[in-house]
């Protein structure tokens, strides 16, 4: 029988919750709270959302426990499990392999963005949660990173910026998604771990690249400028001398009362003056 091999330290930390706001905090609270590693998240639908963590079994076993402790206080705590000496079919199958460690190996620390906060709010609807990102970005001096969706209705709008900035920011988010949905879930993390920084997409709009995105084309309705007529120029028309004799006169005359009669609907009645000899 071919043997495996199987660190005796090693161990594997699952920790799912209800909402994605819920696992990135709780990602966040097992990262610093012992010496794990986050090698992955999954979303299986309605709202469940799980972190993944390795490392040796005492730390993983404290991770865990700080982890779903602070998802049940904010009452999105579903379920914990730590996997002592996981086996290698495991691991080549699930996200949890050595590749996927190394990768967070070089990634540990705290972020090149760790002076900046992130806040998530969870909606329940696509509108409620567009309303709330716009509203976000108009209260407060805040960036929008990434916008995540869980099943279930769940999507969450994850915005950058400075902790007090963000915590205006969620304020306002949260009072506009309220007003056109339904609110779910409100998260706020002050500093970031660069390990969550590359495994969960709370990042995919970085500070240093915003001056170099392309500005959007502006569709508003432009006022059409009306054009202009080319001018041209007339020849001068020929002056004709018109002599008019005494004959010439009378039927002018005669023709333009002709033409006052017939404009006329009703008849007129011409009475001539009466003479001496009447």
């Amino acid at each position: 029988m071919r043997k495996k091999h199987i660190s005796p330290d090693s161990a594997l930390g699952l920790v799912s919750t209800l909402s994605f706001p819920a696992i990135v905090g709780t990602a966040d609270m097992m990262l610093k709270s012992a010496e794990v590693i986050l090698v992955g998240y999954e979303k299986i639908g309605s709202g469940h959302c799980t972190a993944i963590v390795r490392g040796n079994i005492a730390d993983v076993r404290l991770a865990v426990e700080e982890g779903a402790k602070m998802a049940e206080q904010i009452g999105q705590l579903h379920t914990k499990l730590v996997i002592a000496r996981p086996m290698p079919n495991l691991e080549a199958v699930f996200p949890i392999g050595s590749r996927l460690i190394e990768l967070a190996q070089q990634q540990k620390g705290y972020s090149r963005l760790s002076n900046r906060s992130i806040g998530l709010i969870e909606t329940r609807g696509f509108p409620a949660m567009v309303g709330a990102a716009d509203m976000m970005l108009k209260s407060a001096d805040v960036q929008l990173a990434s916008y995540e969706t869980i099943g279930s209705g769940l999507c969450t709008a994850i915005i950058r910026g400075t902790v007090a900035n963000v915590a205006v920011a969620i304020e306002a988010g949260m009072a506009e998604a309220e007003r056109i949905g339904e609110l779910n879930s409100v998260m706020i993390i002050p500093r970031l771990l660069e390990d969550l920084e590359h495994t969960l997409p709370v990042a995919n709009y970085w500070l240093e690249e915003q001056d170099k995105q392309q500005p959007l084309p502006n569709f508003a309705a432009k006022k059409r400028t009306p054009s202009r007529r080319k001018l041209v120029a007339l020849p001068e028309l020929e002056k004709v001398p018109v002599n008019f004799n005494n004959s010439s006169k009378v039927e002018l005359k005669a023709e333009l009362e002709n033409r006052k009669q017939e404009k006329k609907p009703l008849p007129m009645e011409i009475i001539e003056p009466q003479t001496e000899d009447d």
